[in-house]
């Protein structure tokens, strides 16, 4: 039996862009879906079993931020980005919105599939954590329970809180290193397995997505907080 290839949804109003991709990534062995616009993309979500979305955010009738927040958080898969070279306002709100990368055009297909399978390993990792876990060994963190075998965080009612794999990952690499001061680099590169530009930004609205779902005030953390001019650290009261 043959095995199920990764279903790749590409979203963008330009046809050869379009093209361009469902070529390049469908000769790499990908399955690649494609969509001119939201009524498609997600005609195609509800039919098929999609892995990674990437999809363009300028685009005329519904861009992809509208998108990409009518999908958060119910549908939580992968998102990158396309977003307009030097356009750092984009890219600040597709993070805050729950998007996992994001990539400037025109794109560079080698570094698209580069970020695609990054992704992937990402989602494999933490999947295989969850499917093979254990009954629970948790970890306190801040209120909440970090349950390592599992992959997730509990709620002290024992619900889990929703997190991406990237937002998993910064949590666990906190818990790792609780007191210790982490700058950004240390953070990136401990949570994410490639460099990252010096598009830094990044850590800082991960973190204060994470701090919207942790913390009872957002605004004045006490599980992780701000060292001014250096980083961040986990030392809850």
């Amino acid at each position: 039996m043959d095995e199920k290839r990764t279903h790749i949804l590409v979203c963008d109003d330009e046809v050869d862009v379009r093209e361009m991709l469902q070529e390049y990534l469908g000769k790499r062995g990908y399955e690649v879906s494609a969509a001119s616009g939201g009524d498609e993309l997600r005609q195609i979500l509800s039919a098929n079993g999609v892995d990674v979305i990437v999809m363009d955010i300028n685009m005329p009738k519904e861009d992809g931020l509208s998108i990409l927040r009518s999908l958060r958080p119910e549908n939580t898969t992968p998102v990158i980005m396309l977003t307009a070279a030097g356009d750092v306002i984009d890219r600040i709100v597709g993070l805050e919105m729950g998007a996992d990368d994001y990539l400037g055009k025109p794109v560079d297909l080698r570094e698209l599939e580069a970020r695609i399978k990054a992704i992937l390993r990402r989602e494999a990792i933490h999947e295989t954590a969850t499917k093979e876990a254990p009954d629970i060994n948790g970890a306190p963190f801040g209120d909440f329970t970090l349950d390592k075998d599992a992959a997730k965080l509990l709620a002290a009612d024992g619900s889990e809180v929703q997190l991406t794999a990237m937002e998993y990952n910064l949590i666990k690499v906190f818990a790792e290193n609780k007191g210790r001061v982490l700058n950004r680099d240390q953070l990136l590169e401990q949570a994410h397995d490639r460099s990252w530009d010096p598009f830094d930004r990044s850590i800082d609205i991960r973190i204060s997505r994470l701090r919207r779902k942790l913390e009872s005030n957002p605004e004045k953390p006490e599980i992780i907080r701000t060292v001014r001019g250096i980083g961040y650290l986990y030392d809850p009261k």
